[in-house]
Order: C-alpha cells, then sequence, then structure tokens
C-alpha cells in the first residue's frame, strides 16, 4: 500500500487543483467580463448564428490587455479587450474578429474547453508522481525530468485541439459566407499582434502550431471542399 501512496497523492492533488482552477477561472471571468455589444461586429455575428441555427452568439469582452480569445469550460466565449482595441484602431477586420470567434466555438463545439480543464488537473497529478517516482532514482533531477516530460504532452494534446478548432472554424466561415481568407490573413498578423518571438522555438514545444501550417491545412480544406 505504501508505495501506492504517492500515486494517490497525486491524484488527489490533481482532482483539487482541477476543482480550484475551475472555481477560480469563472469568478475571475465573472468579475471582469461584460457582454459584447458592436453594432458594427453584429451582423457577422448573426451570419455565424444562422449558419448553425442558433439565434444568436453571445461573445463577452474580457477586460485584460493580452491579445487573444477564449472559450470558458462552461461554453461562454470571450474576445480580451486588447484583441478588441485592435480591431477599434483597425489592425485587425470585423471577419478576422469572427474567425476568432469561430475558432473559440470549435473549441465548445468539440469538447476541448472542459477537457482542457481535466488535462490541466492529470497533467499536474501526473507531473507530481513522476517527480516523487523519478527523484527516487534521480535526485535533484527527477522533478525537472517530470516537468519537461509533462509540458512536451500538453503541447502535442494542444496543437491537436488547434488544428480541430481551425478546421471548424474554417467550415463555419465558409458556410456562413464570410470564407476562410479572413481567418488565414489574421494568423499571419498574431506573432505581431502578441508580440511573440515564439517563432524561435521548436515547433514540438509550442502549443500552438506555426502559422504556415496552419495555413496550409486551411489551404488544404478549401481545395477538398472546392
Amino acid at each position: 500500500m505504501i508505495r501506492f501512496t504517492p500515486i494517490l497523492l497525486a491524484v488527489l492533488y490533481g482532482l483539487f487543483m482541477w476543482r480550484f482552477s475551475a472555481w477560480r477561472m469563472a469568478r475571475q471571468l465573472d468579475a471582469q467580463s461584460t457582454e459584447l455589444a458592436d453594432p458594427s461586429l453584429k451582423p457577422l455575428f448573426d451570419q455565424m448564428a444562422r449558419a448553425l441555427d442558433l439565434p444568436r452568439i453571445r461573445v463577452h469582452l474580457y477586460e485584460i490587455q493580452p491579445v487573444n480569445g477564449l472559450a470558458a469550460p462552461d461554453g461562454r466565449i470571450f474576445l480580451t479587450r486588447g484583441f478588441y482595441d485592435k480591431y477599434r484602431l483597425g489592425e485587425v477586420t470585423g471577419e478576422e474578429l469572427a474567425s476568432v470567434i469561430a475558432h473559440e466555438l470549435g473549441h465548445v463545439a468539440l469538447g476541448h474547453s472542459r477537457r482542457r480543464m481535466i488535462d490541466f488537473s492529470g497533467q499536474n497529478a501526473l507531473r507530481t508522481a513522476l517527480a516523487m517516482v523519478l527523484s527516487r532514482f534521480i535526485p535533484g533531477v527527477g522533478g525537472y525530468l517530470a516537468n519537461f516530460i509533462t509540458t512536451l504532452l500538453a503541447a502535442r494534446l494542444s496543437r491537436s485541439d488547434e488544428y480541430e478548432a481551425d478546421e471548424y472554424a474554417a467550415a463555419l466561415l465558409t458556410k456562413a459566407g464570410i470564407g476562410t481568407a479572413p481567418q488565414k490573413s489574421l494568423f499571419e498578423k498574431l506573432e505581431k499582434l502578441t508580440q511573440s518571438n515564439a517563432g524561435a522555438a521548436p515547433a514540438w514545444l509550442l502549443s500552438h502550431p506555426k502559422t504556415p501550417e496552419r495555413i496550409k491545412a486551411i489551404n488544404a480544406l478549401d481545395q477538398k471542399w472546392s
């Protein structure tokens, strides 16, 4: 029984972190967001709603500056204030913002948002268990190795989710009559918009696929559908 104690503790820790993270995220989003009501974006959102046979698509404005979109585990869709400001400054078009919403809707429809919260707890549990086990055999290094392994695993899962959400968004934008051109043009702007230097990192360490790979995948979808 004693030999299984570290694993049991890791599982319990993961469960606690899952519950705590979900609670903390919900409170933060409730406190720092309001519904986005912009007449200039409404026609685009309505086009996508009709394509999905929905009465409307509700988008919330999350009052933080980093440029990002977010699909919460409860199914709500968020744009950050930073992203919306880029639109108001003319650096991002309405169609490009619509592609972000379509992408986040993909995460919700495909179950990524809820699963990611579960994955987060599982990764914490795995990291803890690996660190406990590896530290017995490789003192002083086991914790770092456990963190490296779980980081690679998380990045691989995240990249897979991003490709799936891209495909969902491409299908929705095509059906809505918006097309995939804004989706691809936004990808080309993202690195500058987010002021990221992630392009220098190996693709297998990134949580998102590299921009040329995402555009290539969408071009392949366009060709298949046409």
